[in-house]
């Protein structure tokens, strides 16, 4: 029955794409979309509501499991309900379940992230803005590992809902600042007139890895669908993003473990890697940068030195 499903969507070359419902994943849905009509290929949307999705009273850290949205849209690729499925790269746990692999990447949006402030709470001069004791919203044990880095005096908040929520929540004053991904701000084109924006470097501030890079993934023995998802495929990103993932899975890590890790590789095909983890959100940091002219075991030094 998979079978005679699969073929009548390749014949007909309309194929079903899982994703989450927020905008910004629907953002990421409909470029997947754009890009796959400019092959020649109709596809339609099935809009799935993941773990992160339905539980919106606790911090990530208090959700059981990995992938918490990723793994409903997974089970509906295995089932044979859709024929491909995109994710923010950053929430795909480092191993595929068995039966699906990533096809392709998309390019890589700004990988920094933005901390955004009230106007009203702007202390010119201070560090980062920031008055003492502020409020700073973020559900990321990362962002707060390495914003207390900056400013130990900070409070941290947890917050969670889409861009649109957190961003409603900062300016209804639940929060004196948060942070969020430059790309999510950037893909939806949010005015940010009403907010001071601090934009941090991602060699300063490390962002999480794969972080502003969307994940095509599809099942394994669906060689049609791969076939065409790889005419999407930037291999430049991916070679880059795979020395990222590699130190997450090597730590053993979630997405919310403390790391941040990026990647960059100059004209000469030198890689370039920062890193900072902490062994908890409230933890100690460890900053780590290392240069290779190969990526073979770079990862490996990586880790080698936040381990210490």
């Amino acid at each position: 029955m998979w079978q005679i499903r699969l073929m009548s969507t390749v014949e007909t070359n309309t194929l079903k794409i899982g994703t989450r419902g927020s905008k910004l994943a629907l953002w990421q849905a409909h470029f997947l979309q754009a890009q796959l009509k400019e092959i020649g290929i109709q596809s339609e949307l099935n809009i799935i509501k993941t773990k992160g999705d339905r539980i919106q009273d606790l911090s990530f850290d208090k959700i059981e499991g990995k992938g918490f949205f990723t793994k409903e849209i997974e089970d509906s690729l295995l089932r044979g309900d859709v024929d491909l499925a995109v994710h923010s790269m950053k929430d795909l746990p480092t191993a595929s379940p068995e039966g699906l692999v990533i096809s392709g990447v998309s390019y890589r949006a700004n990988p920094a992230d933005w901390m955004l402030i009230r106007k009203e709470e702007v202390i010119e001069g201070a560090d980062l803005f920031l008055k003492g004791e502020a409020i700073v919203g973020t559900s990321s044990a990362r962002r707060k590992a390495q914003l207390l880095n900056f400013r130990p005096d900070l409070k941290m908040a947890d917050i969670r809902g889409n861009v649109p929520t957190r961003i409603r929540k900062l300016q209804d004053g639940d929060f004196d600042a948060i942070l969020l991904a430059a790309a999510g701000l950037e893909r939806l084109e949010i005015n940010l007139d009403d907010l001071k924006v601090v934009r941090f470097h991602p060699k300063e501030f490390v962002p999480a890895p794969a972080q502003g890079v969307l994940a095509f993934q599809t099942r394994k023995d669906d060689l049609p669908t791969r076939r065409i998802v790889k005419k999407l495929h930037h291999g430049d990103v991916v070679e880059k993003t795979n020395v990222e993932r590699k130190i997450l899975r090597l730590l053993d890590g979630g997405c919310q473990l403390p790391l941040g890790a990026y990647c960059e590789k100059d004209s000469d095909g030198n890689f370039h890697v920062w890193a900072a983890m902490a062994k908890s959100w409230d933890g100690d940091l460890t900053k780590v940068q290392l240069s290779s002219s190969t990526s073979h075991k770079l990862a490996e030094r990586v880790v080698k030195g936040l381990l210490g």
